[in-house]
C-alpha cells in the first residue's frame, strides 16, 4: 500500500475572537514563549503578568474588531484557504497520496491539532512548512521548537506499543526562492494595474530586538536579500524603494529604520507611497490596522496624501504555485 505524506501548513497564530478575554490568552501563550521573549523568566514574568496581561490585551482587542471579517481572523481565513488551494493544486501534479492540514503556533487550531490531524490519516511521513520567508529564532525556530515536542510525545507512545511515529520533516525559510520572489512581483503588478505608480515602494517586514541580529540570528540579512531582489526584479531605482521595520515593543532597541517615521518622513516630503509587507504571506492584523490603517494615518498626518497597502499574497495564484514548488522540493521523493 502506497504510502501517504502529510503536509502541514504552519503559521504565526491569532485570537479565537477580537475580545479581551480571547486575546489575553492568545498573549500569555505567545508572550511566555522563550524563543519571543530572551528576558530572564524573574524578571519578564512580573511585567508580563502584572502589566501587559492586565493592560494589553483591551487595545489589541479594540484593534482586532477593527480587521474582524464576518469569517473570522483573516489570519486564520487566508491560512485555511491556502491549505486547501495547495491540497487541490497538489493533486494535480502528484500521484502518491497526501493530505494537507493546518496550523498555529499560537492559538487555535495549535500545530500539535494539525499533526494529529495528520497521523489520524495515516500519513507515515509528514513535512512542515512554516510559513515564515525569513528566518528568525523567534519565529522558524519556535515552530522547530513545537514539532520537536510533538515528535517527543509519539516517539514516547511508540516505546508503549503504539504504532511507530511518523517520519518528519520541516521546510527551511524560503526568503530568496525564485518561485516566491516571482510571486510579490506578481501582486506589486496587480496592484499597480488597478492604483498606478508610486514614488517609493515601502517594504516593511516585522521587527525584532536589535539584540537578535548582534547574536548571529539572520533575520535582518534575510528581510535585506529579500528586499533587493524584489526591487532587482521590479526594476526599481535605489530612490524608488525602502526597507523598514515595523511592530515595535519595548524601550529596547529594534532593528531600523522604524517603518513608522519612515512612513514620517516620506509623508512630509511630500512622496506618494505603497507599502508591501514581504514578510507575511496572509494579512493580519500587522498589514490591515498596523500599515493599513495606523500606517496611514500616520503618514496623512505628516502630510502625505498619496498612500496604499498592496495585500499580501494570501490565495494569489501565483503564491499558491509557489507553496505547492517548495512542498515539492522539501517533499523530494515523498511526493511522486
Amino acid at each position: 500500500m502506497p504510502i501517504r505524506t502529510g503536509i502541514l501548513l504552519a503559521n504565526l497564530g491569532t485570537p479565537d475572537a477580537p475580545t479581551p478575554q480571547a486575546v489575553r490568552r492568545y498573549l500569555r501563550e505567545f508572550l511566555s514563549d522563550r524563543r519571543v521573549v530572551e528576558i530572564p523568566r524573574l524578571l519578564w514574568w512580573p511585567i508580563l503578568h502584572g502589566i501587559i496581561l492586565n493592560t494589553r490585551p483591551k487595545v489589541s482587542a479594540a484593534k482586532y474588531a477593527a480587521i474582524w471579517s464576518s469569517d473570522g481572523s483573516p489570519l486564520r481565513v487566508h491560512t485555511e484557504r491556502q491549505a486547501k488551494l495547495l491540497e487541490g493544486y497538489l493533486g494535480q501534479q502528484v500521484g502518491s497520496p497526501f493530505s494537507v492540514a493546518w496550523g498555529m503556533r499560537y492559538g487555535n487550531p495549535s500545530m500539535a491539532e494539525g499533526l494529529d490531524r495528520l497521523e489520524r490519516a495515516g500519513c507515515e511521513r509528514i513535512l512542515v512548512l512554516p510559513l515564515y520567508p525569513q528566518y528568525a529564532g523567534s519565529t522558524t525556530g519556535s515552530a522547530q521548537d513545537a514539532v520537536e515536542r510533538w515528535e517527543s510525545t509519539q516517539r514516547a507512545g511508540s516505546r508503549r506499543g503504539a504504532a511507530p511515529a511518523p517520519d518528519l520533516r520541516i521546510g527551511q525559510a524560503f526568503h530568496a526562492h525564485a518561485a516566491y520572489i516571482g510571486a510579490l512581483v506578481q501582486s506589486v503588478h496587480n496592484h499597480r494595474e488597478k492604483h498606478g505608480l508610486a514614488d517609493v515602494l515601502l517594504m516593511s517586514f516585522h521587527g525584532l530586538p536589535r539584540r537578535t541580529h548582534d547574536r548571529g540570528d539572520p533575520y535582518f540579512s534575510e528581510c535585506q536579500s529579500t528586499a533587493r531582489l524584489l526591487a532587482d526584479a521590479l526594476g526599481l531605482s535605489p530612490d524608488g524603494w525602502r526597507l523598514s521595520f515595523q511592530s515595535r515593543f519595548g524601550r529596547a532597541a529594534w532593528l531600523e529604520p522604524y517603518t513608522a517615521e519612515v512612513l514620517a518622513e516620506l509623508g512630509r516630503a511630500g512622496r506618494s507611497v505603497q507599502v508591501l509587507c514581504p514578510g507575511f504571506v496572509a494579512d493580519c492584523l500587522e498589514t490591515l490596522e498596523e500599515i493599513g490603517m495606523e500606517g496611514r494615518a500616520l503618514f496623512q498626518a505628516a502630510g502625505g496624501r498619496d498612500f496604499s497597502l498592496i495585500p499580501c499574497l494570501n490565495e494569489d495564484d501565483a503564491w499558491i504555485r509557489a507553496l505547492v514548488a517548495l512542498v515539492r522540493e522539501h517533499a523530494g521523493a515523498w511526493l511522486t
